[in-house]
């Protein structure tokens, strides 16, 4: 696997972390991005503190979409993970005129998430566990 593209519905969150993981774990060995079905929404402040907590630092993460990555250096993937149902319908139609692997990894939307700022945090924590697992077992 020599790249990687992370996708879900704003990169804010979801494809966000998961491309800061795969960075973390797997820096310059495995090219990663992210991006977005939609545009419009800010790096989240909940998903830079869980990934801070394990010493990643994403705060200068500026959320992208696919139409905006493609403009910037061209869709060349090995590898699509789409992380939301919206995220992978996108990534099946790149793979019209693409020739990439799609793999869809369900994870659910932490900004749903009700409570406290801890309990809110929770959320993100186990979405950020839950993409690191797999993206070591997935890109070792």
């Amino acid at each position: 696997m020599q790249s990687v593209l992370f996708v879900c519905n704003f990169n804010a969150v979801r494809s966000a972390c998961a491309e800061a993981l795969a960075r973390h774990y797997f820096g310059k060995s495995v090219y990663v991005q992210s991006a977005g079905v939609r545009g419009g929404e800010p790096a989240d402040p909940f998903m830079i503190a869980a990934l801070d907590e394990i010493g990643i630092d994403a705060s200068r993460h500026r959320p992208r979409t696919l139409e905006e990555l493609e403009e910037w250096e061209g869709l060349n993937f090995d590898l699509i993970v789409s992380l939301s149902p919206e995220a992978h319908h996108a990534a099946l139609e790149l793979t019209r005129t693409l020739a990439a692997e799609v793999e869809y990894w369900p994870t659910p939307d932490p900004t749903v998430g009700q409570g406290s700022r801890e309990q809110r945090l929770d959320g993100y924590r186990d979405v950020r566990d839950g993409l690191g697992y797999r993206i070591r077992q997935r890109l070792r």
